[in-house]
């Protein structure tokens, strides 16, 4: 079976939420599921840009304000900080690069992914428009990085989907400290196989025939195959690409199993398909029969597992 880079993951963070009392008012924003699951697999590197740009805490609150065309992060007491945001944003774009992931503090004017309130300069009105100053810069210089935010990390397919990429990406980094040659970049992609058609179809396809000549530029195209790899993995798979890739599994059992081996199989996979159990209900099923019937192609497959599996991501999708 797949096992992971022994190599643990690194994943920066907003110091607010591992419990630091780094906000505004002196307080944090802990996450239970940062602390707590995640925090046992992963070694977080934890960053306030608010602290880091001299702020200290507690200190003025910060806004997003909208002037003409630029979007300002403004403090209660009127200093614009956001080039000390954009510049420290640049900074640690250029530094993390050793990171496999990065959650970020939702709604914060400096660290917010998305759907951050952006207050009009007159006073009138707001929307929830923005990104955050810090976050705009660090997703912008890190293009592959997977990025996610505490919040949405509650949905499962979200969580999920996340720590997914982050452990692709890590793979991807332990490949590239090995040196990527033609023929690793081929191997790497057969073991992404599955994942990649659960994910995203064509993205899986279009990947294949980038690959399908490595006689010239292969470092060019090895950049372009991790890109389209963190793009294709981005699309949550969902239920009826899980039972496509399941029943392909399937496919590699015809021969060893029992009818009635064969029967309960197809019998969980239409469960699965019909909501009536959890995704790990099937894989659990295949593991078992794989590990009676060894098949090396597919020993290999990350779909299988993807993620370690303390972090019970399956359970709930």
């Amino acid at each position: 079976m797949y096992k992971f880079d022994a190599g643990k993951v690194q994943i920066g963070i907003s110091g607010c939420l591992l419990g630091q009392g780094v906000r505004f008012d002196g307080g944090h924003k802990r996450s239970d599921f940062c602390t707590g699951e995640l925090a046992r697999l992963v070694d977080f590197v934890p960053v306030c840009p608010e602290m880091a740009i001299g702020l200290g805490s507690p200190r003025p609150s910060i806004r997003l304000v909208q002037r003409d065309a630029d979007i300002l992060a403004i403090t209660s007491r009127g200093r614009d900080v956001s080039e000390p945001l954009r510049d420290y944003g640049r900074q640690q774009a250029g530094q993390l690069g050793h990171l496999s992931g990065y959650i970020l503090c939702a709604k914060s004017p400096s660290c917010g992914m998305e759907r951050v309130r952006v207050y009009h300069a007159s006073g009138g009105g707001s929307e929830k428009s923005g990104v955050g100053v810090y976050a705009a810069e660090l997703m912008r210089g890190q293009p592959l990085l997977p990025v996610e935010e505490d919040g949405r990390l509650n949905d499962p397919l979200i969580r999920e989907n996340f720590i997914t990429r982050v452990y692709a990406y890590h793979d991807w980094q332990s490949l590239v400290r090995q040196g990527i040659t033609p023929a690793s970049l081929i191997a790497f992609h057969s073991r992404y196989k599955y994942l990649l058609l659960a994910h995203h179809r064509s993205g899986y396809q279009q990947l294949g025939q980038l690959l399908a000549d490595l006689s010239a530029e292969p470092e060019q195209k090895a950049e372009h195959y991790i890109a389209g790899l963190m793009a294709a993995l981005a699309h949550r798979a969902n239920r009826n690409n899980h039972t496509n890739v399941l029943q392909h599994l399937q496919g590699y059992f015809k021969r060893q199993l029992n009818s009635r081996q064969r029967q309960e199989l197809a019998h969980t996979i239409h469960q699965y398909q019909d909501g009536l159990l959890p995704l790990l209900a099937p894989i659990t099923l295949l593991r078992h029969y794989l590990a009676e019937h060894p098949n090396e192609y597919l020993q290999r497959q990350v779909y299988l597992n993807p993620h370690p599996e303390t972090l019970r991501l399956r359970y709930g999708i």
